[in-house]
């Protein structure tokens, strides 16, 4: 009987993790160590809500799958995110996890990984070509966008609407957020500004300040996280302006919580708990050959208003 790809790698690599293991004290797990485990990498993109979720979800399922694992976040660095791959490279890990801060720069990431022979997984986002990528549980980040477009078109109604844009950081995921969300726009509705708030509630609300200061009469805001949403919705509610409508992106307990009371209008769900179990639980068949798991996972989305908040996936393990 020939061995699998994962179990070739792992006869190469158990004395390797083995002292890792020993050296770091980070290890998850069901068996850890042993000539069954799986040994991964995961580089998390930076420190907001949804990625500290995403984080949990990887190490919880994991722990479950009998998987080490070891974290690294990059905090929005495109620098520090090939840095900690080439960390984990000298780990020596089965495969990599990667939630990445910008797509253009994964292209020098997953060369560094495949020189090494350790095949890249991604979350979130997906490379235009994936023929070097291992496979990706993947957000459709411009449907997610245009999901929250669609909303405004529905709820404007054929009137001349202004919006406003709070932005994350440039880069992945904001880019084919905001994209996505401008390009299904109506020609009714007026982007009169278009701001980065780094995914950053403190810079967001700055944003937001000034937005609502030149466009008073602003009626509908995308902003590209729930967590600066709190934070554009403190700052328009500040500034007499509570009727302007707030569409955002996440499906966190807290953000369904701001549907049902009116401070959000729509949210689109997209769990980072779904993310984190597909990652890890797809990169260790994938790793073992297995034939009937995709390549690209999507992960599904649902537009949530106060008429359906009872149908959000889970956002975060508990």
């Amino acid at each position: 009987m020939m061995p699998t790809a994962r179990s070739a790698r792992v006869c190469a690599a158990a004395l390797v993790s083995t002292a890792a293991l020993v050296l770091s004290g980070c290890g998850s797990a069901n068996g850890a160590g042993s000539a069954d485990s799986v040994s991964l990498g995961f580089v998390n993109g930076a420190n907001t809500h949804f990625h500290t979720c995403l984080l949990k979800a990887v190490e919880q399922t994991a722990k479950t799958e009998g998987a080490t694992v070891y974290s690294a976040n990059s905090k929005q660095d495109a620098g520090t995110e090939l840095s900690n791959i080439e960390d984990m490279i000298a780990r020596s890990v089965d495969a990599l996890i990667v939630q990445t801060v910008n797509v253009d720069a994964l292209e020098g990431d997953i060369a560094k990984a495949k020189a090494a022979g350790i095949p890249i997984y991604l979350t979130s986002v997906a490379t235009d070509d994936m023929s070097d990528v291992l496979g990706v549980a993947k957000v459709d980040l411009k449907k997610a966008g245009a999901l929250d477009a669609g909303w405004i078109e529905k709820d404007a109604g054929g009137k001349d609407v202004t919006v406003g844009i709070v932005a994350g950081a440039p880069g992945a995921a904001s880019d084919l957020l905001v994209g996505g969300f401008t390009g299904a726009l109506p020609a009714t509705a007026k982007v009169v500004a278009n701001q980065p708030g780094m995914f950053n509630p403190v810079k967001a609300q700055d944003v937001a300040e000034n937005m609502i200061q030149a466009h008073p009469d602003l009626d509908y805001a995308f902003v590209a996280n729930e967590e600066m949403a709190f934070a554009v919705r403190k700052a328009f509610d500040a500034a007499g302006a509570k009727d302007v409508r707030i569409v955002s992106v996440n499906g966190t307990e807290e953000g369904l919580a701001a549907v049902k009371d009116g401070r959000f209008s729509a949210t689109v769900a997209n769990s980072a708990m779904t993310i984190g179990q597909t990652a890890v639980k797809n990169t260790i068949r994938l790793l073992d050959d297995d034939k009937t798991v995709d390549k690209i996972a999507n992960i599904p989305l649902v537009l949530v208003d106060k008429n359906n908040v009872s149908e959000a996936p889970q956002y975060c393990p508990k």
